[in-house]
């Protein structure tokens, strides 16, 4: 007991340094990758460094999920490729250790920084995101030409609206301009439009100096349009073109710090209560406005006008009797108008089409958006437990692989781990997209990545606990070639010393036994197998087991012949007696469930057909053998 006190604690000194230092290294190269991506909208615009320390503190808190699973898969494969390396794992083991118990210290730390990790996910993460959000937010406004959109409408300088096409961020350039100025209200507006600009702050960081190439500008001339209509006169209108023109535009340059009530009622700034109750909210709101606008629509309908306008009333009651079903022609009715009122009739129905239409999409628009709102609760909402999942499953990964492959150090490790976290990564990301296009369900895409590790996890710790070789390339090449029914060589050597010399005679009936077992096998078991009865049946073939049987005991008789030809011979006998129907074992009731599966069970009976085919070639060549091996003995009168 206090050996694997002592085994416990060596494991957990020789595990935190590495998950230390590896969480420590993750960190950084996530924080390294935000540099570089956002190192232009960082440098030359004068920012405190205590921003800057601020915005780097915020966005470590954001990549802590990212790198924890890292962490732990890169320093359990570490730690135990360690010990297996130094042979300090065989060591444990030999003392009747087993991995799963030197593998249990681990495991118990590893479940409270699960939970940790859930805590943090939960009540630190949602506050980190608010502040990266707010901070970054306020940087890119500190230069207006990073945060002018492609492709959309920039409204955020007083009085004027921007379109850019296209940024070169290269040369800082903006490309295919257009500028909307109504800053002298909306019937003076003025347009500007260029194939090129560059915007840069002025020296006192209040104003933006915007230098335009090769443009045009148009617009009305400042007159007293009140007059000029009231006189019903045109009013004037200007247009230049221009090579290069600069504007003076008011921008406060200045570093401010945004609100973050902004962010407040995202679903980044939630907790997991939080969370729940916006989405209670939202869905039932949601499921109002469907049952509201299902209602307007049937209200609206022709159906509903039709049946309401055409339902007969009594005088008494004035109550709505049962409308009776009669078909009502419009067509006959709309030919018989003339033309002025048909045309009439067409282009009202257009308009009323074209406006339903309108209504119909804006609406639809706007569910759509409460819709992905809902969506984005549910991802951040699963995203909270996937993290302490995945802190388990890599563990349960990483700490098997290593105690298999037995390589310690930075090299093997870093690149496994490396190689396991991008397919983690590819496979998180894809099913992330899937949820946030609305393809998937949140549950599904957010644990897709779960799904398929933890069976690489449990198929791993089988291996290692058994002390399976699953790096060997031989063993696979001899599974496979056991599933179609490869056929191996025989190979029998000389021997320089016989002892006991084989009885021909007494070796030629057993081969006429076996030759007779053979023949009547191929009456009794045709080649092709009813498909229910091949997965009812057992998995291994008596007859051929015995006929097997038979031959590898004729067989270590031949082997001591002194006869160089009977030796030859003897190595053309088939091995058959690792010969399945199937290559693995299972019960009739299961078998006969596969079976409707069609995928699966189909090929597996196709890949059982194949092999009995075979089973039938090596039967046939051991008839032919035993044939010449009989007329051998009885030619040359071996005694």
């Amino acid at each position: 007991m206090r050996t694997v006190k002592r085994i416990d604690r060596y494991l957990l000194k020789t595990f935190l340094p590495l998950f230390i230092m590896t969480f420590g290294i993750c960190l950084f190269i996530f924080l390294m990758q935000l540099l570089w991506m956002y190192v232009d909208e960082f440098v030359g615009k004068g920012i405190d460094l205590n921003i800057l320390f601020q915005l780097f503190y915020y966005a470590a808190m954001r990549f802590v999920p990212n790198s924890l699973p890292l962490a732990i898969l890169f320093a359990s494969l570490m730690t135990f490729g360690n010990l297996g390396e130094q042979i300090e794992l065989l060591a444990m083991k030999s003392s009747g250790i087993s991995l799963m118990r030197i593998m249990k210290p681990l495991i118990v730390f590893l479940v409270f920084i699960s939970a940790y990790a859930f805590y943090f996910q939960d009540n630190i993460i949602p506050e980190s995101q608010v502040k990266y959000a707010t901070i970054m937010l306020s940087v890119r406004r500190k230069s207006p030409e990073l945060v002018i959109p492609e492709r959309i409408f920039f409204y955020d300088i007083p009085g004027k609206t921007i379109y850019v096409k296209e940024k070169d961020r290269k040369k800082k350039l903006l490309k295919d301009v257009m500028i909307y100025d109504y800053s002298e209200g909306f019937n003076n507006i003025s347009t500007i439009r260029a194939d090129s600009g560059r915007i840069k702050t002025s020296t006192d960081k209040l104003h933006l100096v915007m230098t335009l190439y090769s443009g045009e500008s148009f617009g009305n001339v400042k007159v007293n349009n009140t007059r000029a209509r009231e006189a019903n006169e045109a009013v004037p209108y200007k247009r230049e073109t221009f090579d290069e023109m600069e504007m003076l535009l008011d921008f406060d340059g200045n570093f401010t710090m945004t609100n973050e009530s902004i962010y407040k009622d995202r679903f980044i700034a939630k907790n997991l209560v939080s969370l729940k109750q916006s989405i209670d909210s939202m869905t039932i709101r949601l499921d109002s406005i469907k049952e509201r606008e299902s209602k307007i629509l049937f209200e609206s309908s022709y159906r509903k006008t039709l049946t309401r306008n055409n339902r007969p009333s009594t005088p008494q009651t004035d109550t709505v009797m049962p409308l009776k079903k009669k078909s009502i022609d419009f067509d006959s009715i709309f030919n018989n108008q003339d033309d002025k009122t048909k045309a009439a009739i067409l282009e009202h129905s257009k308009r009323n089409a074209e406006n339903l239409h309108n209504s119909y999409m804006f609406k639809s628009s706007d569910m759509k958006t409460e819709d992905k709102e809902i969506r984005w609760h549910h991802t951040e909402m699963h995203r909270k437990f996937t993290l302490s999942v995945a802190c388990l499953v890599f563990f349960f990964i990483g700490a098997p692989l290593g105690a298999i492959i037995r390589k310690g150090g930075l090299g093997a490790s870093a690149v496994l781990s490396v190689f396991l976290f991008i397919f983690y990564y590819i496979i998180d990301t894809t099913g992330y997209k899937f949820v946030r296009d609305g393809i998937w369900l949140p549950w599904q895409g957010m644990w897709l990545s779960t799904a398929i590790l933890l069976p690489l996890g449990v198929f791993l710790t089988y291996k290692a606990v058994n002390d399976s070789v699953i790096f060997n390339a031989e063993t696979y090449i001899d599974t496979f070639k056991r599933l179609i029914g490869k056929r191996e060589y025989r190979k029998i050597e000389m021997k320089n010393l016989i002892i006991d010399k084989p009885d021909y005679q007494e070796v030629s009936n057993q081969l006429q036994q076996i030759k007779t077992s053979c023949q009547r096998y191929f009456v009794y078991c045709k080649q092709w197998l009813h498909y229910y009865d091949f997965w009812r049946l057992d998995g291994i073939d008596q007859d051929v087991a015995q006929i097997a049987e038979q031959l590898e005991d004729v067989i270590e008789i031949l082997k001591n012949s002194d006869q160089s030809i009977v030796i030859n011979k003897t190595m053309d006998f088939p091995v058959i007696k690792n010969y399945q129907m199937k290559s693995f074992h299972i019960n009739g009731k299961m078998g006969v469930a596969i079976a409707i599966i069609f995928p699966i069970g189909g090929i597996l009976y196709l890949i059982a057909v194949y092999r009995r085919k075979l089973l039938h070639q090596d039967l046939n060549t051991t008839v032919s053998v035993c044939e010449d091996i009989i007329h051998l003995i009885s030619e040359k009168n071996y005694k």
